[in-house]
């Protein structure tokens, strides 16, 4: 049994991330801001006693000196930073808000970074040794050709390179870094034209993070296990 952390774990595909891992047999640390009005992921963690739902507010240090707390000392063997924003939607030239902007970095890229430094100790402990984060098609600079989205694609290119410098900072411990595409999934984010369902992306995902090998640690893959550019 593996001990998996899943952040943004109260809807869309956080949610089905916790559901199908837990499936597994494997115990799940579900974080999210509210759990008290997380109701899906209670009722799931009522089903399932390999779920355990702790509150975690990425935007607060404090919060995230919580969490690390309750995990008491615990081995992690994954990580799957899938927490993140959208933040200001009209984000075109001309519109763009600095202060959306600064929270958008704050969640989407500063903050599964602190994260993971606080939890190296546990990641430390555990036999895998995987960091999965969920960024996005729309931070590759070699596929932005309709440009705008400042916001969005920024903080997502931000995070593909945190991705890449701990691959290389975590190689000599063994650990494998990943920048994962869920794509263009049907939830509150990517909104009801998506192309796929959350079922077929977390599994999709879940399957690029088993089985990614450690020449792969610091790549850009998608849900399907292609590589995405840069």
């Amino acid at each position: 049994m593996k001990h998996v952390v899943i952040t943004g774990a109260n809807r869309g595909i956080g949610l089905e991330l916790v559901r199908q891992v837990a499936a597994k047999g494997h115990a799940v640390t579900a974080a999210c801001r509210r759990p008290d009005a997380a109701e899906h992921l209670l009722a799931l963690q009522e089903s399932q006693p390999e779920v355990d739902v702790v509150p975690l507010e990425l935007n607060d240090a404090h919060s995230i000196d919580r969490f690390v707390h309750e995990l008491d000392g615990r081995g992690i063997d994954v990580l799957l930073n899938n927490a993140g924003i959208y933040g200001q939607r009209d984000a075109t030239l001309g519109k763009v808000d600095a202060e959306a902007w600064h929270e958008a970095f704050h969640v989407n890229t500063i903050a599964p970074l602190m994260l993971t430094q606080k939890l190296l100790p546990h990641l430390r402990k555990g036999a895998d040794r995987r960091l999965a984060y969920l960024s996005s098609k729309m931070g590759s600079i070699a596929d932005n050709t309709s440009g705008g989205s400042y916001v969005y694609r920024s903080t997502k290119a931000a995070l593909n390179q945190v991705v890449r410098s701990l691959s290389e900072d975590l190689r000599a411990d063994g650990f494998i870094a990943l920048a994962l595409h869920p794509g263009w999934v049907r939830t509150d984010m990517g909104g009801p034209n998506g192309l796929i369902d959350t079922e077929t992306s977390a599994s999709g995902l879940w399957s690029v993070i088993e089985n990614a090998t450690t020449e792969q640690s610091g790549h850009f893959l998608n849900y399907d296990g292609s590589t995405i550019e840069w």
